[in-house]
């Protein structure tokens, strides 16, 4: 058995297992029973923790929505959680940011494995077909999620030069990993959120599965993070045909320490990461510039951030999770961010008047009543940077900034040079650094024979 597989299934099988006692044989030798039916599949596609719970952080870590103070992240322990805030080119030592999300792929290839060895009837067809779909969405997105923050952006005419992820589509452990070309990592991811599209019904299950409307959302925004504008309109106007709900934030109470419901109306699909120690609500300041950007009559100022006391007073900390918590980040599908991709793409591909409309439609929901903009601006840059700001103050903390950062490095007009300090220290990212492509996990590159990232 290749190595560094074996490496990735030790973590694997006991995530696999966790909760499901069903598979688990009571006999003395302890023997896992295979899962062999529908009903197994449906019991590991509820498999919440792992296939909801453990993306990675290192990117969110990395970028420049918040900062922490030179005391706060000294008494960080995870040194490569620290290393990940200052853009160190130490090796990542802990592989669990790599682990978790190979645990879903697992799990994803063998519930494909069992279906595919099951008969389709027409007693048993909407079953098969929704297994079949939100394995593969479950998959697409466990790949999509580690293309954001181990491999460098999109470029069409580098792609096929470009490390991407190693692609494992099969539960068979004995073949040997290998990292697949950016093309050919995008190309797979688009074709699992493709076959969910194709599979999976248009109502939800629950709400911890994906639905139709969830994998147009991973569409929409695997495309926008390949600056397929075209194709990001098509799949964001498909998702919005399905389903467009946005919380009125006048109806929430902005005073408590969570004014979110988790599950709610906007999530399309519910995904977070781990909990991490820079980004948590203690250590985590809000950008200065970054919360004085939303205006006086604008909720999510208050919806979003609450004001810290003491020694910290005239800081902000975040308390708007879309999971209801403190401790991790929501990293799923939202209505809300599907509406900003189509404004986007439709400024970005001469849609105006589409832009238009559901950039005002957003801040609708996020104003006091009568105070939200009208949008009027018809010049397409000037209405594409208006939407930009507006994408940036929605999604904090969202799981999307890292990636945003990459992609708007490719254009002069919205390149950002980062920085940050320690100890009276600078440290520097620059636009278009290999540091974007965060390294992956020494321990993954010992046991395995797949290149490490550039510095």
């Amino acid at each position: 058995m290749n190595a560094s597989y074996k490496f990735l299934i030790a973590l694997m099988l006991p995530a696999v297992l966790t909760g499901c006692s069903k598979y688990l044989d009571l006999k003395p030798d302890k023997h896992m029973i295979i899962p062999t039916t529908l009903e197994d599949c449906e019991v590991l596609l509820n498999d919440y923790s792992t296939l909801n719970t453990r993306y990675p952080t290192f990117g969110e870590i990395s970028a420049d929505d918040y900062y922490v103070t030179d005391i706060n992240l000294k008494s960080i322990s995870d040194v490569d959680e620290k290393n990940a805030y200052l853009w160190l080119e130490q090796p990542i030592s802990q592989p669990f940011q790599w682990q978790n999300s190979y645990k879903v792929v697992y799990q994803a290839n063998q519930i494909l494995s069992v279906v595919n060895d099951i008969a389709k009837t027409a007693k048993n067809e909407s079953q098969y077909n929704n297994i079949i779909g939100a394995a593969c969405f479950y998959r697409g997105f466990a790949f999509s999620q580690l293309i954001s923050v181990f491999a460098l952006p999109y470029n069409k005419s580098t792609a096929t030069q470009t490390p991407g992820i190693p692609l494992r589509l099969s539960a068979d452990m004995d073949y040997v990993s290998i990292r697949a070309n950016l093309e050919e990592s995008y190309n797979q991811v688009i074709s699992d959120f493709k076959t969910a599209v194709k599979l999976l019904s248009i109502n939800k299950v629950d709400k911890i599965r994906p639905a139709k409307a969830a994998a147009y959302a991973a569409l929409a925004r695997v495309y926008l993070d390949m600056q397929n504008y075209e194709n990001a309109y098509l799949y964001a106007d498909s998702t919005l045909q399905i389903k467009s709900d946005l919380i009125n934030f006048n109806s929430l109470n902005t005073a408590l320490s969570l004014p979110i419901q988790r599950f709610n109306e906007e999530v399309l699909f519910p995904a977070t990461t781990p909990i991490s120690s820079p980004m948590s609500i203690s250590f985590a300041k809000i950008d200065t510039f970054l919360y004085k950007s939303y205006e006086q009559h604008d909720l999510r100022k208050k919806v979003f951030f609450k004001e810290n006391t003491g020694v910290n007073a005239k800081t902000y900390a975040f308390k708007g999770s879309y999971d209801n918590t403190n401790s991790t980040s929501f990293v799923g599908l939202s209505t809300s961010e599907i509406h900003l991709i189509r404004a986007e793409a439709a400024a970005r591909t001469g849609r105006i008047s589409i832009a238009q409309d559901d950039i005002e439609q957003l801040l609708l929901h996020r104003y006091l009543p009568g105070e939200s903009p009208e949008i009027t601006e018809s010049d397409p840059q000037l209405l594409l940077t208006f939407i930009l700001n507006e994408r940036r103050k929605e999604l904090v903390f969202r799981g999307r900034r890292w990636a945003d950062l990459k992609r708007l490095n490719a254009d002069a007009r919205f390149a950002k040079t980062i920085l940050r300090y320690m100890d009276g220290k600078e440290y520097r990212l620059d636009p278009n650094s290999l540091k974007y492509a965060v390294l992956i996990p020494q321990t993954v590159i010992d046991e395995s024979a797949i290149e490490q990232n550039l510095r």
